[in-house]
C-alpha cells in the first residue's frame, strides 16, 4: 500500500497541488481541495494514468464522488466514491464518476444505510447464478446481463456472446430454475436487473470461465437443433 499510495498521490498532486491521500482499509482516499468538479476529474485521470504506468500488472478502479462543500458531506462523498469504484471494477472500467453510474445511484441509500438489506436482495436474486457459475465454469450471469442489455432479444444476445441462440435460451431457462424468476416477465426482469446492480454495488465480481454447462457444448449446438 505505501508504494501504491505514493504513486497515486504523485498523480493527483501533479494536477492539484493541495491533494491529500490516505489509505482507508483496502482503499486509498484522495481529497482534492475546493469544489471544482472539473479539477477533481482531471486529478482522477492523472491518478489513473500514473497507476497504469507504474502498476501495469494490476487492475485499478479510480472513482470520483460529487464535491463535498461541507465536512458533514464527507461520509456521503465517501459512499459515492465507493459505489462508483465497485461498479467500475465490476464493469472493467479504470475510471468512473458517481454521476456516470446512472441507475446504480438509486442504490446509494441502501449501500450507505442498510448494506445488509442490499446483500439480502442480492442473495435472493442473482447469488444462485454466481454460485452456479463458480461451480460449473459457466456464464449465466454474463448471459443474463447481456440479455437485459439487449432489451430481452435472444438473437441479439447470442450475437454479442458469439454463441447460438439455443445456448442462450438454455442458459436463461437455467436462470429461471435457479432463481425462480422468469426473464419473460416484467417483474422477473426488473428483479434480476436490480439484483445484478446490487451485485456490482456490493463489489461482488462474477466469475469468468469457459462454457461447460450441459447442453451448451462450449457455445455450440448440434446442427439438428438449429431453428428451421
Amino acid at each position: 500500500m505505501p508504494g501504491f499510495s505514493a504513486t497515486a498521490s504523485r498523480g493527483a498532486r501533479a494536477v492539484a497541488s493541495g491533494a491529500v491521500a490516505a489509505p482507508v482499509n483496502d482503499e486509498l482516499v484522495i481529497v482534492v481541495p475546493g469544489a471544482d468538479s472539473a479539477l477533481a476529474r482531471r486529478a482522477a485521470e492523472a491518478v489513473c494514468r500514473e497507476l497504469e504506468l507504474n502498476l501495469a500488472s494490476f487492475h485499478v478502479a479510480v472513482a470520483v464522488s460529487r464535491p463535498a462543500g461541507d465536512p458533514v458531506d464527507a461520509h456521503r462523498a465517501s459512499a459515492e466514491a465507493m459505489l462508483a469504484a465497485n461498479v467500475a471494477a465490476a464493469q472493467g472500467q479504470s475510471l468512473l464518476s458517481f454521476e456516470e453510474t446512472g441507475a446504480y445511484r438509486i442504490l446509494l441509500p441502501a449501500m450507505s444505510e442498510d448494506p445488509g438489506e442490499l446483500q439480502r436482495f442480492h442473495d435472493e436474486t442473482v447469488a444462485p447464478l454466481v454460485a452456479y457459475d463458480e461451480q460449473y465454469d459457466t456464464e449465466l450471469v454474463r448471459t443474463l446481463e447481456t440479455f437485459l442489455d439487449s432489451d430481452g432479444n435472444v438473437a441479439g444476445t447470442a450475437q454479442k456472446l458469439y454463441t447460438h441462440r439455443h445456448t442462450v435460451r438454455y442458459r436463461l431457462e437455467r436462470v429461471k430454475e435457479l432463481t425462480g424468476l422468469d426473464v419473460g416477465s416484467t417483474d422477473g426482469r426488473e428483479k434480476l436487473g436490480l439484483g445484478l446492480k446490487a451485485m456490482k454495488v456490493l463489489g461482488i465480481l462474477p466469475p469468468q470461465g469457459p462454457i461447460t454447462e450441459p447442453g451448451a457444448e462450449g457455445g455450440q449446438v448440434p446442427r439438428e437443433q438449429a431453428d428451421r
